[in-house]
């Protein structure tokens, strides 16, 4: 159980969950990864799709209690991680990422670039970015089941592949919804942005809440045979299936 001990810095982001132990949110390093509440898309495969609405979970914590864990913890963790739902889509965001930065915590964040103007204004004060690439550009509407216009996201990605903040760029494959003409295109347009890492993950059956990803055949490694993985590595040279 946190302290519920008030903080005089307390910031107004909405969180909806918080884990104080992680080894695989950021790279190398040991962190806590604090949810924050709401997104505005709707991914059926989603492995959080509690944290999409912006209602308040009444179980969730406060800031208040998560800035105490950290005076606790300096020394011990190496970071804390902003994940979600989409991070950026709080205005409290800033305010709990400078509190974290002035108690010694490197910043990771997770984020699909939805709001760019909220992710300009954090940047300067991040270590790490993990940022999810869900699909080609033609194709991103379908998957993320929105009418948000693509530019916003490629504005996002520019400016994090622009600056000196370390970054990872990741996507969820399910075969019913990437074919491999959409991974040629995303390695395409990462190769553009200079992009020259990828991570592809396997799709996640855990919190999934569509019947259909769940009853289809889902794993990345189906569509990534040897001639397409070495057709995407001409336009993005490392490139990691987990």
């Amino acid at each position: 159980m946190l302290s519920q001990r008030p903080s005089v810095n307390s910031s107004t982001i909405q969180l909806g969950g918080f884990v104080p132990f992680s080894a695989s949110d950021y790279p190398n390093h040991l962190v806590c990864v604090a949810f924050v509440q709401g997104c505005n898309w709707r991914c059926g495969y989603c492995h959080n799709p509690h944290l999409q609405s912006r209602s308040p979970h009444p179980m969730a914590p406060q800031w208040s209690e998560i800035e105490e864990f950290l005076h606790q913890r300096q020394g011990l963790l190496d970071a804390i991680v902003f994940s979600g739902g989409e991070p950026t889509m709080d205005p409290g965001l800033p305010g709990a990422i400078k509190t974290a930065k002035s108690l010694g915590f490197k910043i990771g964040l997770h984020t699909t670039g939805a709001y760019p103007k909220r992710l300009a204004e954090v940047l300067p004060h991040l270590n790490w970015i993990g940022f999810d690439l869900k699909s080609s550009w033609n194709h991103y509407h379908d998957v993320i089941l929105h009418a948000q216009p693509v530019e916003m996201i490629q504005d996002s990605l520019q400016m994090i592949v622009n600056s000196q903040c370390e970054y990872e760029v990741r996507s969820t494959v399910h075969s019913a919804l990437h074919q491999s003409k959409h991974l040629q295109d995303m390695a395409e347009a990462l190769a553009a942005y200079g992009v020259q890492h990828w991570v592809i993950q396997n799709f996640r059956t855990d919190g999934c809440i569509d019947p259909m990803l769940l009853d289809t055949p889902h794993q990345a490694t189906q569509l990534l045979d040897d001639e397409l993985l070495a057709q995407l590595k001409e336009y993005v040279p490392n490139i990691l299936v987990r």
